[in-house]
C-alpha cells in the first residue's frame, strides 16, 4: 500500500480500536480526504491527522472517565477487603476493561447503522418532495390549459352571434320583401276590380237603352 494512504483496518490496528470506530469517524470528515479504490475506502494523511485528533480528544476523555471509575471501584475493594491480591485486582480491572470496550463498540456500530438511516430518510423526503413539486406543476398546467379553453371557447361564442344576427336580419329582410310584393299584388287587382265595376255600372244604361228601342 503507498506510504501516504492507509486502509481502515491498517489505521484501526495501529490506533488498537475497532474498525467501527475507524468507520465511524472516517463519516464525520470530508469526503476529499478519502480516496476510493474500487470498494475499499483508503486515507490520505491529513485524514489519518484529523482522525487521530478525534480520537485523542474521546480516548482521552473516555479513559480519564474508566480510571476514575477503576480508582473508586479500587479504594472500595481496598477499604472493604485490605486482603484482596494484586493479580485479582488486575483481572477484575481488566474484565471491567473489556466490557467497557465492548459496549462502546457496540454504541458505534449503532450510531453507523442510525447514520445509514437518517441518509435514507433524507434521500425518501427528497424524493417526496419531488414528487410534490412534480403533482403542483401538473396541476397548474392543467388549470392554464382549462382557462386557455375557455377563452377560445368565448372567442368561438363571440364570432358566431354576429353572424346569426346577420343571417336573422337577412331572413327578416326577405320576409317584409314578400309581404310587400303580395301586398302590392293585392292592391293592383283592387284596382282592377275598381275598374271593372266602373265600366260595368257605366255599361248597364245601354243596355237597358237598346232592349227599349226595340
Amino acid at each position: 500500500m503507498s506510504e501516504n494512504l492507509k486502509t481502515i483496518k491498517e489505521l484501526a490496528d495501529e490506533l488498537g480500536v475497532s474498525k467501527n470506530k475507524i468507520h465511524y469517524q472516517v463519516s464525520k470528515i470530508s469526503s476529499k480526504y478519502v480516496v476510493r479504490n474500487n470498494s475499499m475506502k483508503l486515507l490520505t494523511a491529513e485524514a489519518v491527522k484529523q482522525i487521530k485528533e478525534n480520537l485523542g480528544v474521546e480516548l482521552n476523555s473516555s479513559l480519564n472517565s474508566k480510571l476514575n471509575t477503576v480508582k473508586h471501584q479500587e479504594n472500595t475493594n481496598i477499604k472493604g477487603n485490605t486482603s484482596v491480591e494484586g493479580v485479582e485486582l488486575n483481572s477484575t480491572l481488566n474484565s471491567y476493561l473489556n466490557s467497557l470496550k465492548h459496549q462502546i463498540e457496540y454504541l458505534e456500530s449503532q450510531n453507523i447503522n442510525k447514520d445509514e438511516q437518517i441518509k435514507s430518510l433524507v434521500e425518501a423526503q427528497k424524493q417526496t418532495q419531488n414528487l410534490l413539486d412534480q403533482q403542483q406543476r401538473l396541476a397548474l398546467q392543467d388549470k392554464n390549459l382549462l382557462e386557455e379553453y375557455k377563452a377560445e371557447n368565448d372567442n368561438l361564442k363571440a364570432l358566431k352571434m354576429p353572424s346569426q344576427e346577420t343571417e336573422f336580419k337577412h331572413l327578416d329582410n326577405q320576409y317584409k320583401d314578400e309581404v310587400n310584393a303580395l301586398k302590392e299584388k293585392l292592391e293592383n287587382l283592387q284596382e282592377q276590380i275598381k275598374d271593372q265595376k266602373r265600366i260595368e255600372e257605366q255599361e248597364k244604361p245601354r243596355k237597358w237603352w237598346g232592349l227599349w228601342r226595340k
